[in-house]
């Protein structure tokens, strides 16, 4: 069966979602992080740890200085490092709650975001839920000015009602990796037969925020692709 690493038609550049050098050109754009930052970015490369990639960083960076921004809500902390990069790139956050469940990346993450607060420049508050996300968005209250949504790619469709009540009007929801290397293009037919759940969902998830009255959306590709979307 083929997937998105050994697929000939993905490895075209066609199908690509944007082209190796371009890619390593817009790195090499990249401004450089703090040191924690980028001590975290070094264990998550020698670790195979997942985070965002660098083409995220910049449009995430973007993204926080055009958009009045107090609060975050994250779903999917990894090791901590998304949450510590807004904190540091967005001088308006004050808070930022970001949830995770998986045990792996719990321990670490809490030492991260220990590492972050004892920094003398911390200005906005990060705060960790260890619990499922798809069950905590639905007993949180109040209203974000972001949602980042980077967690189980499964759960992104069965959370998007809770995280549009959850979304100020006019605030901003950022799904990351929704191509997933290209794959989500190709037949479903043409993926592992474990991945077809999570290609079935997403795909409805993408339809979901693009043609939601409610949601002005778009499909960048940047990084694995993301959706931006508007909450009328």
């Amino acid at each position: 069966m083929l997937n998105g690493f050994n697929n000939p038609f993905l490895q075209n550049e066609g199908f690509m979602i944007v082209n190796e050098q371009v890619t390593t050109y817009l790195h090499s754009l990249e401004r450089d992080n703090s040191a924690l930052l980028e001590e975290m970015r070094r264990f998550a490369k020698d670790n195979r740890v997942p985070i965002i990639r660098r083409e995220m960083e910049s449009f995430l960076r973007f993204l926080l200085s055009v958009q009045q921004t107090e609060k975050i809500l994250e779903i999917g902390t990894g090791i901590g490092y998304s949450a510590v990069f807004m904190a540091e790139n967005a001088e308006t956050v004050r808070e930022i709650l970001t949830i995770e469940n998986y045990p792996p990346r719990i321990g670490l993450a809490k030492e991260n975001l220990e590492r972050y607060r004892k920094k003398a420049e911390s200005r906005a508050e990060i705060r960790m839920l260890e619990a499922d996300a798809a069950q905590m968005v639905k007993t949180l209250e109040g209203e974000y000015d972001l949602i980042f949504l980077d967690g189980p790619k499964a759960q992104y469709l069965p959370m998007l009602p809770d995280l549009k009540r959850l979304l100020r009007s006019g605030g901003i929801l950022l799904a990351d990796n929704v191509l997933q290397d290209g794959e989500l293009v190709m037949s479903r037919y043409v993926t592992q037969r474990r991945d077809r759940t999570i290609h079935e969902r997403m795909r409805e998830f993408v339809y979901q925020v693009t043609h939601d009255p409610e949601l002005t959306s778009t499909v960048l590709t940047v990084g694995d692709g993301v959706t931006l979307s508007r909450k009328q």
